[in-house]
């Protein structure tokens, strides 16, 4: 599957008629140029399940971080990182015992 299939699962199995109406997941472009990633993850069986954060810069185009802030993962990256930003999230949830 790929990631962003799997991102889709994610926020599919999460929506259970309250959570998609507070909470979701949001992508965006930053104007650097680069991504913006961030995803509630309130009320999921990530909420409070500890985050290793990652900081990745290789030049001024090819860099990403990834943290969890108050109940939130974000991401950010180079305008050629969007999947590499979503797959460390990818990763993460995915080696969480349910």
């Amino acid at each position: 599957m790929n990631t962003l299939t799997w991102v889709q699962n994610w926020y599919y199995e999460n929506c259970n008629g309250d959570w998609e109406h507070s909470y979701g997941v949001k992508i965006d472009t930053v104007d650097n140029p680069g991504w913006s990633v961030e995803i509630n993850l309130t009320d999921t069986y990530l909420e409070n399940v500890p985050f290793e954060s990652i900081e990745e810069e290789r030049n001024d185009q090819d860099w990403f971080y990834c943290i969890v802030r108050d109940g939130v993962f974000h991401g950010a990256g180079g305008a050629m990182n969007l999947e590499e930003i979503l797959i460390y999230f990818e990763n993460w949830a995915s080696s969480i015992e349910r």
